[in-house]
């Protein structure tokens, strides 16, 4: 039997969190979020108030749309607060080991029948189900990136997860106003698979001098019409979740092309990430990116 879907639990307050955030509330869900991190925790609801904002703006949704969706939202410094979720969504940084452990922690607080999505851009749906109390219900459920303006979800079945779980969860996406698509338990799944390699040449070609930053993204929005160039697109996904698809990519499929670029490495280990920390392929201290090399 079909679970029915009224609150949704959220782990992580960053961009994919506040994003699956803003989505379920403005579709009427209750919401309730956490975070490792009580100083993000703090300004996560002005930082959705933000987001919402600039879909007012885009007469995408009325202000009274954002009220009654702001409403619905709540924060938690615990997973006590869990208790009466039908979902939680796992949307935690892309590193296994940190998701393990959440989602050890957090069975314990939750009713018998909630389900579990995880938010995972790469990692095997199996290995955390495993991790769960109720592999059965677990699923993922992989969110593009700026999650209110993408419509694409990646619905991802472990080899425990029960069908009334997969078609429950997909039937949310539906609701949400997302596409679900399916895809199999392989590493990085449809999209990384394909994309992260991509970017990960397009640094190589940097790498070794073929072009400059800004001949590559210019030669690929040009030739190719793509909206971002590969590395802009990089800084945007941030280089750290970009490092950790393609280390997934090559240990799990143990093919030489998956290697990350050294150069992506660099920039990683120096805490060139990005937009996110202001600094990656481009800097963006001033008013128009730069590119750094």
């Amino acid at each position: 039997m079909a679970l029915d879907i009224k609150k949704i639990g959220i782990i992580g307050c960053g961009q994919m969190g506040k994003g699956i955030a803003h989505v379920c509330a403005v579709a009427g869900f209750d919401v309730i979020m956490t975070d490792a991190n009580a100083d993000i925790l703090k300004k996560v609801h002005a930082d959705i108030e933000k987001g919402m904002s600039s879909r007012v703006n885009r007469d995408e949704i009325t202000d009274a749309d954002m009220k009654a969706a702001l409403a619905k939202i709540s924060t938690a410094k615990d997973y006590k607060g869990f208790k009466d979720c039908q979902l939680v969504i796992e949307a935690a940084v892309e590193d296994e080991q940190i998701k393990k452990q959440i989602l050890k922690d957090l069975c314990p607080h939750l009713g018998p029948d909630t389900i579990i999505a995880t938010n995972t851009s790469s990692i095997s749906i199996t290995r955390l189900g495993a991790q769960t109390d109720r592999p059965g219900k677990f699923v993922g459920m992989h969110f593009m990136n700026p999650v209110p303006r993408m419509d694409l979800v990646e619905m991802i079945r472990g080899i425990a997860t029960d069908e009334d779980t997969y078609k429950t969860v997909s039937d949310l996406a539906l609701k949400l106003g997302k596409s679900p698509v399916n895809a199999e338990d392989f590493p990085a799944f449809i999209v990384n698979r394909i994309l992260l390699p991509m970017i990960n040449e397009a640094i190589y070609t940097l790498y070794e001098g073929v072009g400059s930053v800004q001949a590559i993204d210019t030669a690929m929005k040009l030739g190719t019409r793509h909206p971002m160039g590969p590395l802009e697109l990089a800084d945007f996904i941030g280089l750290d979740t970009c490092l950790a698809v393609m280390h997934v990519l090559h240990d799990g499929l143990a093919d030489t092309k998956y290697r990350p670029c050294p150069l992506l490495v660099k920039y990683v280990e120096a805490g060139w990430l990005g937009r996110k920390s202001g600094k990656g392929f481009y800097d963006y201290a001033g008013d128009e990116p730069v590119p750094t090399r």
